[in-house]
């Protein structure tokens, strides 16, 4: 007798549910198409911070690549003005 009282009643949740399925069921074809296809676009759009971090990283190596050649040519050109002198 216990499971037919639980079975019957429901929990507030179980009925918000049971709500929000009716209301989704009332919606038309193409208006269910363009939700999931705009909650598919969110998914696989990519974010501010993805690009921005992309974005430094490739600033940082070519930062780090321009500082490379600056240090060797800089060391270079100083070497061959002393063996002018001479």
């Amino acid at each position: 007798m216990g499971r037919k009282d639980a079975s019957t009643s429901r929990t507030p949740v179980d009925q918000y549910r049971k709500q929000i399925g009716k209301q989704d069921y009332k919606k038309t074809r193409p208006m269910l198409r363009a939700t999931r296809l705009k909650a598919e676009a969110k998914k696989t759009a990519l974010g501010v911070k993805e690009v921005a971090l992309v974005l430094a990283a490739i600033l940082v190596f070519l930062l780090a690549f321009y500082a490379f050649f600056y240090l060797n040519v800089s060391d270079e050109v100083d070497l061959d003005l002393d063996s002018d002198e001479n």
